[in-house]
């Protein structure tokens, strides 16, 4: 009856070399998605290895100068998607600029024609010509169905109109925020003529013209479609777009034009199964639009509305099962008390900056921890939160750590308008927060000077453990409390540090005690005339980049309206298989031992 019960060892070596067919570990292969996971399985031995490249479905390539587009196609040959990240996060906010690098085409040029199983493709901040999007429709715009360009550059709506013309499979077009050239709608109009299966669509916070006769031929043809977001677009003239397409459930960019005249937009109805919502310009007099349907929204983006604090009291108290909620600090401490009292299914909550004037949007005295707390208090299946807060304290940062604990990213920046802030530094409350959310992966703190000490910077390094992105402004006192920091981040994999105290020296040796780390980026330390000091952290495969200050920089401008800073050092190191990269602007010095 019962055989002799393998001895775990020699079961192990029976599933790894022999007994399991590759029929059968390519089926089990095919279930294991997560990306570490899948590395783990390959490195079991050359069997498993080669199994899970011919298995392979998706690769994100998290910097796209980590890797060669070479091996990557050896390694994986069978890949149906793949997402590249170029530029760092820094560009979005105005301190990188787009001639910095990030260019699609030698990955377009390598990969598009061999990769012959490829389906989807996602470049996010990257430049892509119109030359690169042609190479990509030649070889594979018979068989793409998504293409996501993400706050990218460089091409124009001639690229657009290939791809609405050739790609009669695509399945998601996705442009948000891209920097695109052309006033011509007539890739609109080209994609509702030839295309049936379009389920996502969206140029959203770009300046490409909308044809609303377009909209309504292609939510005729496409009766899949589910989301589309949108340019600036009078929703008064979307009403046979949202007669047409039954099955939307998502939409954002509608606009309304003229504040003030309901009479105008009372003969818009949004479509039954609508339960994400995004409008611009709506204003007090507007609401009345979204009240019959608002008990069923899961997510409300109402960062670009003329909403008051007591606007989104009346308008949130409707919308008790949001499960996404994204507003600007104007929403304030009682709007957020109404949010802790309504929204008991939100998952995530995303607070922007609003406009830097008091008296237009801070009226009711901005977003402190009175706000947040009632939030933690309320919504305890938070997993998402980002805000900008004018106060805040240990307390606050405590109640959001014993009450939120499937918070796996939360961001935190303090603004610079009150004079005196509460409880600084916030050592405890952090400590509190990081020990309580056991499930953080990623995490962001942005303070002011004296927001965090040294004893700080050592909770951190102790209780983030399993962080593995991390961003920190204004933090610490000294290159100890940095190095005390970095001993305890084991599995960190990317850090952004910005306007902190460190030396050259000090950050060189806080890198070498990550072993995990891939990636960082540094703006704003103190930073040696050529950055030689940096070269303490080199190691095989880790490229270091430093942009000394540039002068030209005092006189310009953010996107943000503030003193450009780019008069402030930068460091970006980050491990790499494919060497250093050949395109370095001239402003940017390559360092490494042989120099």
């Amino acid at each position: 009856m019962g055989g002799e019960v393998p001895e775990p060892r020699r079961l192990s070596r029976a599933l790894s070399f022999g007994c399991v067919p590759d029929e059968a570990l390519h089926l089990v292969m095919g279930y294991v998605d997560a990306p570490r996971d899948r590395e783990a399985a390959s490195l079991v031995c050359r069997r498993w290895h080669r199994i899970d490249a011919l298995t392979r479905k998706h690769v994100t390539v998290a910097f796209c100068y980590a890797a060669d587009p070479a091996r990557l196609l050896a390694r994986f040959p069978r890949l149906e998607s793949l997402a590249l990240k170029g530029r760092p996060r820094a560009a979005m906010y105005g301190l990188i600029s787009d001639d910095w690098g990030a260019y699609a085409a030698p990955w377009v040029a390598r990969l598009a024609a061999p990769l012959e199983c490829l389906k989807a493709l996602h470049l996010r901040r990257m430049t892509v010509t119109d030359d690169d999007v042609a190479t990509l429709i030649r070889s594979r715009g018979h068989m793409l169905q998504e293409l996501k360009l993400d706050k990218c550059s460089g091409f124009s709506t001639d690229a657009l109109r290939l791809v609405a013309r050739s790609c009669r499979s695509l399945r998601t077009l996705f442009l948000e925020e891209c920097v695109i050239t052309g006033e011509g709608g007539e890739w609109l109009h080209e994609l509702a003529v030839n295309n049936s299966v379009l389920v996502t669509l969206n140029f959203y916070m770009t300046e490409l013209k909308v044809v609303p006769a377009d909209l309504e031929l292609l939510a005729k043809n496409c009766k899949s479609l589910l989301s589309l977001k949108i340019s600036e677009c009078d929703l008064s003239d979307l009403i046979g777009f949202f007669e047409a397409a039954n099955a939307l459930q998502d939409f954002a960019g509608g606009s309304f034009n003229e504040v003030g005249e309901l009479t105008k937009y009372e003969k818009v109805k949004f479509p039954p199964r609508i339960c994400f919502l995004g409008l611009t310009f709506m204003g007090k007099n507007e609401m009345p639009v979204i009240f019959p349907f608002s008990a069923s929204l899961k997510k409300l983006d109402l960062q670009y509305t003329f909403l008051t604090t007591e606007d989104h009291c009346q308008l949130i108290s409707k919308c008790p099962n949001l499960f996404v909620l994204e507003v600007r600090n104007v929403i304030g401490d009682r709007g957020l008390e109404v949010v802790g009292d309504t929204c008991k299914k939100l998952r995530r909550l995303r607070i922007e900056r609003g406009d830097d004037d008091p008296g237009l949007q801070e009226e009711q005295g901005g977003v402190s921890q009175l706000g947040l707390t009632a939030v933690a208090v309320g919504c305890r299946d938070l997993e998402y939160i980002a805000a900008y807060v004018s106060d805040i304290t240990n307390g606050a940062l405590e109640s959001i750590g014993t009450f939120c604990k499937n918070l796996y990213d939360f961001r935190l920046v303090l603004l610079d308008r009150q004079k005196q802030v509460t409880d600084l530094p916030l050592d405890n409350g952090v400590r509190a927060l990081l020990r309580s959310c056991t499930k953080l992966r990623r995490f962001a703190l942005y303070l002011r000077p004296g927001g965090l000490s040294d004893t700080g910077l050592d909770y951190i390094g102790q209780y983030s453990g399993n962080i593995q992105y991390m961003l920190l402004g204004n933090v610490g006192e000294s290159d100890h409390g940095l190095i005390r920091f970095a001993i305890g981040c084991t599995n960190l994999r990317k850090l952004e540090l910005r306007s902190c105290c460190f030396s050259e020296q000090a950050l060189s040796l806080a890198v070498l005690h990550m072993p995990s780390l891939r990636y960082i980026w540094v703006q704003g330390y103190k930073a040696s005339p050529a950055g030689l000091e940096l070269l303490l952290m080199a190691r095989r495969f880790w490229n270091i980049e430093f942009t000394p200050p540039s002068p030209e920089g005092l006189f310009r401008m953010t996107l943000e309206g503030e003193p450009c800073v780019d008069k402030q050092a930068q460091v970006l190191a980050y491990y790499s298989l494919a060497g250093q990269r050949q395109d370095c602007p001239d402003w940017v010095t390559p360092l490494h031992p042989a120099a």
